[in-house]
């Protein structure tokens, strides 16, 4: 799909407020109501809104400590990647997964309450997980940027 400078700023739009009117959506892109709305349900049916959410603050729901792991694999046989990517899907800390190329397999982003409870989900569910050779920890400090989704303007 082609997005022209409207669908542009649409998902530039939305990204930044998910529960943006889409007459107030329309009226920021220069449209009425009825073509915008058609626009962001083709953009929706494209797949480039892939959906909405509210972000949320850890912290403020009892998330005090984020923690990146890096995970390397015995193997990287497809049928064992998977099986580990379906052993964190299980895990409802690991809020992310992404597979790396080179030395390291994955990169997971893991929020828990505490030490003790980060501790518990490394022992029990992380390193014991089939094919895990080893698992890496760091802890987040501070977070000093983060910014959902894409940079809309660059397509």
């Amino acid at each position: 799909m082609a997005f022209d400078r409207i669908d542009r700023q649409i998902l530039s739009l939305l990204q930044e407020d998910g529960r943006m009117t889409n007459v107030e959506l329309a009226e920021r892109v220069g449209l009425t109501a009825p073509p915008c709305l058609r626009r962001v349900r083709a953009l929706e049916e494209a797949g480039a809104i892939r959906g909405y959410h509210a972000d949320l603050d850890p912290v403020t729901l009892g998330y005090g400590i984020t923690i990146f792991a890096l995970v390397a694999l015995r193997s990287q046989a497809e049928s064992d990647l998977a099986a580990f990517e379906a052993h964190v899907a299980t895990i409802p800390e690991v809020r992310e997964c992404h597979m790396l190329n080179g030395e390291i397999d994955f990169i997971l982003k893991i929020v828990a309450t505490d030490l003790k409870s980060f501790q518990e989900i490394l022992t029990t569910k992380l390193t014991t997980a089939p094919n895990v050779t080893s698992v890496k920890t760091s802890l987040t400090i501070r977070t000093s940027k983060q910014m959902p989704g894409i940079p809309v303007s660059e397509l």
